[in-house]
């Protein structure tokens, strides 16, 4: 491979990488926040569309370099800043040019290979299955901890003791609360029928 196929490699890698933390968004958002149920089919279109802004996205770049290597043909000045570029450097954007380009292209190919869009969805589904389970891990790991595994335990009692009292009981007070006041509507309204 020359350095050339090496850059395009790397942009899809990077590019695809992108696609399936899209992905991985798109699932947790759809089976979590909005209790959905994970289905393949339904993340297809968002691998799709990740892949297509990807590709867009590096077609961008082809052109803006292209205009870039154009402007640059024939100036042999000293470069006034960092994109500013000479003559000089008219070969490197053409190669840039070519690399954007070919990672768009690939980005395309894998638009419509349903098997390379299924396995996005399936790295993203692990992807998001593994943020839950380091989530629920570290939540049961904290909340679940006994006093003697807990070097903390005796220093911060008095903080916990405080916030069941200020926080928890307060909010069990309120439901309960709640609780009474509905029931007592509920009585209320038997007793009018």
């Amino acid at each position: 491979m020359g350095r050339t196929a090496d850059a395009i490699a790397e942009g899809v890698a990077i590019a695809t990488a992108a696609a399936r933390l899209a992905v991985k968004n798109h699932i947790l958002m759809g089976t979590i926040a909005e209790d959905g149920v994970f289905d393949t089919e339904n993340y297809i279109a968002d691998a799709r569309e990740a892949l297509r802004a990807m590709a867009e996205e590096s077609e961008a770049a082809a052109a803006n370099v292209t205009a870039l290597r154009k402007r640059a043909r024939g100036r042999h000045s000293d470069p006034h800043g960092t994109h500013d570029y000479r003559d000089r450097d008219v070969r490197n954007l053409r190669r840039r040019a070519k690399q954007s380009s070919g990672v768009a292209a690939k980005l395309r190919e894998m638009m419509n290979d349903p098997e390379q869009l299924g396995v996005i969805v399936e790295e993203a589904r692990e992807g998001a299955w593994a943020d839950v389970r380091h989530n629920l891990d570290r939540r049961l790991r904290v909340e679940g901890m006994r006093p003697d595994q807990d070097p903390d335990y005796d220093r911060m009692r008095e903080a916990r003791m405080q916030a069941l009292r200020l926080v928890d009981l307060q909010a069990l007070s309120s439901v309960q609360r709640a609780k009474a006041k509905n029931k007592k509507k509920e009585k209320e309204a038997s007793e009018v029928d």
